[in-house]
């Protein structure tokens, strides 16, 4: 049988067919527009989504056996707020989770309400992301449309509806709303009623690997697939990437070098960093995990090279960067383009260089924005330091690690092994693997995470280089306590 799954992302929908021995037969990318309406602001029309998952699975199914398609599973970008009215009509552009328009409705969460009252409803405390500061936003600002909500939806959960027609979710993406009793795997009575919304408007909760449902016939007939095929709850992009990395059951870890950059931590058991300095989310396969997460990681370096020195030859740009180089550069880059979640939790955030001289290159400038990325992944793998978790190794996965050169440097940065599963295709590849599972092809997501995920290299730390980093790294973690004043002021 085949398997689509489905990378619902921020720029584009990144689509793969695989079998049941996991082997992808075939990938297909369609982008779409995302738009700033003011600073700081981040929006998609969720229809854009739509249209681009039909072309995409018509795409990928050409010169395949479609009627062997028996699954389809999403992983998608999270926290994203889709507001239906009473005929399910999409009411405004979907606000994305890089949108940081909500400083306000985050702050009254979290001092109003309380730090300790969010982590005891939800296991997490409010950032500018999630989605119930963007119902509060919505509420204040847009009150005739915020009157006509009949469902709230996550972005690939509005893939899910249009597919089956069943308004669903799954605890993973869920978690990131904070609406979600993560522990308990319920929503938040309490949430729900700060927010001014009631149950009614959630969609129902799922396990990722459940079947929500089936294709409806005319989106079967629009993609050129059966009718009967099994639509699964999927999961949240981190979530989903996790599953594709084999990062499942106990202990496991996943650093993911997207648009965003995350470091993920699977566990069997539910807990909470004491800081809420990491998210404590449900995971795909049924456990929970931690979760730290940085708004920009693969799309600085996008914004270095497409925006700034204007070259799509990323290789080229790091070829020159050498073993000798690395931690000695005194350029530093703050990674904060769209603010920051993990740690600092700010908004208002922004990227910077600083150190340069007369004698800084281009090449100092490049290696600065990998680097700065690398210390901020840092950041979040010392805070799970500091409650215990000792993290050896870990997978990576993402767009940002197809680089081997950043590859090495986050190896480095972390002074750990870094390895490389078989397919960097990630929440896609998470998807298939869930509706794998849903449509009963394995007992579990850990069964098939057993038998499908493989492993082709590792990257290993050097010495040398990992001390070096050790000290720059010392110098780069004063850099954002000496700014943040000045922050709010830009």
């Amino acid at each position: 049988m085949l398997y689509i799954g489905i990378d619902l992302g921020t720029s584009a929908v990144k689509l793969l067919l695989m079998n049941e021995k996991g082997e992808i037969l075939n990938i297909a990318t369609k982008e779409y527009e995302l738009f700033f309406p003011q600073p700081g602001w981040s929006e998609q029309n969720a229809e854009d989504w739509i249209t681009a998952v039909i072309d995409g699975v018509k795409e990928l199914t050409a010169g395949f056996d479609a009627s062997q398609v028996a699954g389809i599973g999403a992983g998608g970008q999270m926290h994203g707020l889709v507001a239906l009215d009473a005929d399910d009509h999409v009411l405004r552009p979907a606000i994305l989770w890089n949108d940081g328009r909500t400083q306000a409705e985050t702050e009254y969460l979290n001092n109003v309400i309380g730090t300790d009252k969010l982590s005891e409803y939800t296991g997490n405390v409010a950032f500018a992301g999630f989605t119930a500061p963007k119902i509060l936003w919505m509420k204040k600002n847009e009150p005739e449309l915020f009157a006509k909500i009949a469902k709230i939806m996550l972005p690939k959960d509005y893939v899910n509806y249009v597919l089956s027609g069943v308004h669903c979710t799954d605890y993973s993406d869920a978690s990131g709303m904070l609406l979600l009793d993560v522990k308990n795997k319920c929503w938040s009575k309490e949430m729900l009623e700060i927010c001014g919304i009631t149950e009614d408007v959630m969609p129902k909760l799922y396990e990722s690997y459940e079947v929500v449902g089936t294709l409806l016939p005319e989106m079967a007939e629009k993609m050129g697939l059966p009718a009967g095929v099994k639509v699964v709850a999927g999961a949240g992009d981190n979530a989903a990437a996790a599953v594709g990395t084999g990062v499942v059951g106990d202990g496991g870890c996943n650093i993911s070098l997207g648009t965003s950059g995350t470091i993920f931590i699977s566990s069997k058991e539910f807990g909470v960093d004491a800081n809420n300095s990491l998210h404590a989310f449900a995971h795909a396969d049924g456990g929970w995990h931690l979760m730290g997460c940085m708004l920009s990681a693969a799309s600085c370096n996008k914004w270095w090279m497409d925006e700034i020195i204007r070259t799509k030859d990323y290789p080229a740009e790091q070829k020159g960067i050498t073993d000798d180089m690395l931690g000695r550069s005194h350029v530093y880059y703050l990674p904060y383009l769209m603010g920051e979640r993990a740690v600092h939790n700010n908004p208002l955030a922004r990227s910077s260089f600083i150190g340069m001289t007369m004698d800084s290159t281009r090449e100092d400038m490049t290696q600065a924005v990998l680097e700065g990325v690398a210390f901020a992944v840092r950041d979040s793998f010392e805070a799970a330091k500091a409650i215990g978790i000792d993290i050896k190794s870990s997978f990576i996965c993402g767009g940002g690690a197809k680089s081997p050169l950043w590859k090495k440097i986050v190896a480095n940065v972390l002074n750990i092994e870094l390895t490389i599963p078989e397919t960097e295709q990630g929440p896609g590849y998470g998807g298939a693997i869930l509706a794998a599972v849903g449509c009963g092809e394995f007992e579990s997501v850990e069964a098939a995470c057993r038998q499908l995920v493989k492993v082709t290299d590792v990257v290993k730390p050097d010495p040398e280089i990992a001390a070096r980093y050790e000290e720059k790294y010392k110098t780069f973690v004063k850099l954002y306590p000496a700014l943040e004043a000045v922050f709010p002021e830009l």
